[in-house]
C-alpha cells in the first residue's frame, strides 16, 4: 500500500523559504504569483495492508518524526 504524508506550515507561522521562493519567481517573470508556502512530501510504502494499522502507523510517524506539531500540520493520504 502507498501513503503519502504531506506537512505545512501552520498558518501564522513566518516561511522564509516560501518567501525567498516568491521573490525568485517573480524575478524569473512568473506574474501573479500572490505568496508561496512550501512543505514537506513524504511517498512511502506499507508492507501491511490493513489500513486502519497503516494509517496509525503513519500518524505515528508524523508525529514524533516527519512534522513538527508545533508549527507544522501534516495530512496523511492513503493511495
Amino acid at each position: 500500500m502507498k501513503a503519502r504524508v504531506t506537512v505545512t506550515l501552520k498558518s501564522g507561522i513566518l516561511d522564509p523559504q516560501g518567501k525567498a521562493i516568491e521573490g525568485a519567481l517573480k524575478s524569473l517573470g512568473v506574474s501573479g504569483v500572490a505568496s508561496v508556502r512550501q512543505g514537506k512530501v513524504f511517498d512511502i510504502e506499507i508492507e501491511d495492508g490493513d489500513k486502519a494499522k497503516a494509517e496509525a502507523a503513519l500518524k505515528a510517524a508524523a508525529e514524533k518524526l516527519l512534522a513538527n506539531t508545533v508549527i507544522e500540520n501534516y495530512r496523511i493520504e492513503l493511495l
